[in-house]
């Protein structure tokens, strides 16, 4: 079967192989899928140990805070959160009078912790040992205040500048809205 792509011989893509997003993200991704191997024993992935342990630490706490500590978005963390208490790891409370929910672990949600917790400190300890633990502390620095820093560009008056696709390529808007009229080109 033959696919015809669409032609990309006037898009310039010089330079996007260095986009900070695609680096971290494919990283975030070879990262968690080492960590989700060495926690399959436990029954859960690096993403739902992550929400686990901020829950362990700070419990009672609000769905609010864990989003800010974990910097997911509201609709990324009800639908993780739904499914750990559907698996019976979490409680969730009732809304609060100041309209807050508030989560704590049940005793399965311990349990599934502290099986996963020896599993994170042996692949810690490996990948730790593979980087360096020196490179690691200066990495660990500079990735918190990279993600203090992209919250705060989120939050600010320059994402708000950002040029949308018809202002930076109008041409290429253009061509998107002959494309909703027209969706087979060149079938003139």
């Amino acid at each position: 079967m033959h696919v015809k792509g669409g032609d990309t011989g006037s898009l310039d893509l010089h330079g996007t192989g260095t986009c900070a997003a695609l680096n971290f993200r494919r990283t975030a991704r070879a990262v968690t899928r080492l960590y989700d191997l060495a926690l399959a024993p436990s029954g859960i992935r690096a993403t739902q140990m992550a929400i686990l342990t901020a829950i362990a630490k700070f419990q009672p706490v609000s769905m609010s805070r864990i989003g800010e500590i974990l910097v997911l978005d509201q609709t990324t963390l009800t639908r993780s959160l739904r499914l750990l208490q559907k698996q019976g790891l979490l409680e969730v409370s009732r809304r609060s009078a100041r309209r807050q929910r508030f989560v704590t672990l049940t005793d399965s949600g311990v349990k599934a912790l502290a099986l996963a917790v020896p599993l994170w400190r042996a692949v810690q300890a490996k990948f730790l040992s593979d980087m360096g633990k020196d490179n690691w502390s200066v990495l660990r620095n500079e990735l918190e205040r990279l993600a203090r820093s992209a919250v705060q560009m989120e939050s600010s008056e320059l994402l708000k500048e950002t040029p949308t696709a018809e202002q930076s390529d109008p041409e290429g808007a253009n061509a998107a809205a002959k494309l909703k009229k027209d969706p087979k080109p060149g079938k003139e």
